[in-house]
C-alpha cells in the first residue's frame, strides 16, 4: 500500500506541469558545469530509469547512496562500468567508472569511486599550426557510512573534481577544480504484507554540496550540480526463487534557475539591435541580476523558490524515475524503467531495460536507453557494468 501510495505522488508530480504552464512557459532548464556528474555511472541503475537512492545495496551504491554499504551482504566489492556516449556520432566520448567498498565489522564501511570522462580528440589549429587537444572532466570521492540502528544508515563523502574543456591554447582559460561533499541516509526494513515478508527501502542524498567552478582564473564561475535524491523501494518476494522490486527517485537540483535569454528580451526590448549584441547585452544584464555572485550555499536556498514562472515552475525542476526489477534464484535478473524530465527544464524522457548475471564471485549487467524525446547521447546505447565480490574470490583461491 506505502509502495503504490508512492508510485502514485510521484505520477501525480510529474503531471502537474501539464496542467500549470502559462504565458512564462519557456525552456529554461538548470544550467551547471561538470554535468558528467549527473551521468548515471552503472548499468543497473541505469536499466532502472536511473533510480537507485533506495534499492539494495550494491558495488554501486557510492552515485546513488553511500549509506546503502553498511547493509550490503558482501564484505567487499569492486565494479567497473562502462557507458559510450553520443556513440550515434562518434566513437571516443565515454565515461568509466571505477567503484568499491570495504565493510569495517558489521555497522560501518568506507566506500570510493572514481570517474572519468573523456571528450575525445578535438583537433585544433591557428596560423598554419595544429594540435590535438583531449578534454575530459574527473571526479574521485570517499565516503564513510555507519549504521545507526538495525535500521537506519547514514553517510558521508568528501569529492574532488577536475574538468579540462581547453579547446584551445588560450591565456585566459584553464582547467577548473571544485571540492564538494554528500550526505546520505538509508533506512530498510522487513514488514509483511499478507503471508509475504517484503523489503521496504527509504533513501536521501544530498551530493556534491561544495565550491563553483571556473574556466577563467575565477573571473566567472558555474555551479556545480548540487542535487537532491529523494526514493523508495519495495521488494515482494513471490516465493524461495522469485522476487520483485519497485523503485522510484524524485530529484530536484539545488542550483539557482538562471535568469533566461528570452526573459531578458521581454524585459528589455529593443528589436532594432542585432542578434550578437543583444546577447551581449544580456551577458551584462546577467551581472547585473547578481546571479553569478551568488555563493554556492546561498543558490540551494534560492533554487526552492527563484524559478520565474514561480511554483509552476519550481515543480517542473522536478524530475525522476521508476523501475522495476524481476531477479530468479538471485542470479538473473531482468529490469525495466522510465525516466522524465519535463519538456521546459531539459526534456528527457526515455525508457530504459537490461538484465543481469550474478554468480558467487561476479556480476554482470547490461542496460540499454530508448528515448522517447528529440536526441538523447544515450539514445539506443548499450551500457555495461562488470562487479566483483572480494570475499567470493578469496574464497575461491582458497579452495585452489
Amino acid at each position: 500500500m506505502k509502495n503504490n501510495i508512492a508510485v502514485l505522488f510521484l505520477l501525480a508530480v510529474m503531471a502537474i506541469p501539464a496542467f500549470s504552464q502559462n504565458s512564462k512557459s519557456q525552456f529554461n532548464p538548470v544550467y551547471t558545469g561538470v554535468t558528467s556528474l549527473s551521468i548515471a555511472p552503472d548499468a543497473r541503475a541505469g536499466a532502472l530509469g536511473d533510480v537507485g537512492v533506495a534499492t539494495e545495496p550494491d558495488a554501486n551504491s557510492q552515485y546513488w547512496n553511500p549509506a546503502k554499504y553498511p547493509f550490503n551482504i558482501a564484505r567487499a566489492g569492486v565494479s567497473m562500468s562502462y557507458t559510450p556516449w553520443l556513440r550515434q556520432l562518434v566513437s571516443d566520448i565515454d565515461l568509466v567508472n571505477l567503484a568499491g567498498f570495504y565493510r569495517i565489522g558489521n555497522y560501518s564501511a568506507v566506500s570510493s569511486s572514481l570517474t572519468y570522462f573523456s571528450l575525445g580528440e578535438v583537433f585544433a589549429g591557428e596560423d598554419g599550426a595544429e594540435w590535438t587537444i583531449k578534454p575530459y572532466e574527473l571526479a574521485f570521492d570517499v565516503a564513510y557510512s555507519r549504521m545507526l540502528s538495525e535500521t537506519f544508515s547514514a553517510a558521508i563523502a568528501l569529492r574532488y573534481i577536475f574538468s579540462d574543456l581547453q579547446y584551445d591554447y588560450q591565456d585566459d582559460m584553464s582547467p577548473g577544480h571544485a571540492f564538494a561533499a554528500d550526505i546520505a541516509l538509508y533506512y530498510n526494513k522487513y514488514l509483511f504484507m499478507g503471508s509475504r515478508e517484503c523489503l521496504l527501502g527509504l533513501g536521501l542524498n544530498i551530493s556534491n554540496i561544495g565550491t563553483k567552478i571556473s574556466y577563467d582564473g575565477g573571473a566567472t564561475n558555474e555551479f556545480i550540480p548540487t542535487n537532491l535524491r529523494f526514493g523508495a523501494s519495495l521488494l515482494l518476494p513471490f516465493d524461495e526463487y522469485n522476487t520483485l522490486s519497485i523503485s522510484f527517485d524524485i530529484n530536484k537540483l539545488l542550483v539557482p534557475t538562471k535568469p533566461s535569454y528570452e526573459q531578458f528580451l521581454e524585459e528589455n526590448p529593443a528589436p532594432d539591435v542585432d542578434e550578437e549584441s543583444r546577447y551581449s547585452e544580456y551577458q551584462a544584464w546577467l551581472d547585473g541580476t547578481g546571479y553569478n555572485d551568488i555563493s554556492s550555499i546561498s543558490g540551494i536556498f534560492k533554487s526552492f523558490g527563484d524559478a520565474p514562472g514561480g511554483a509552476a515552475e519550481e515543480f517542473r525542476e522536478l524530475y525522476g524515475g521508476i523501475g522495476l526489477e524481476y531477479c530468479y534464484n538471485r542470479q538473473f535478473t531482468l529490469r525495466a524503467g522510465y525516466h522524465h524530465e519535463d519538456a521546459y527544464k531539459g526534456n528527457r524522457k526515455y525508457f530504459t531495460l537490461g538484465a543481469g548475471f550474478r554468480m558467487s564471485v561476479f556480476s554482470l549487467d547490461a542496460a540499454y536507453l530508448i528515448s522517447t524525446a528529440q536526441s538523447n547521447p544515450l539514445d539506443q546505447t548499450l551500457r555495461f557494468s562488470l562487479s566483483f565480490d572480494l570475499d567470493g574470490l578469496k574464497d575461491l583461491f582458497r579452495r585452489r
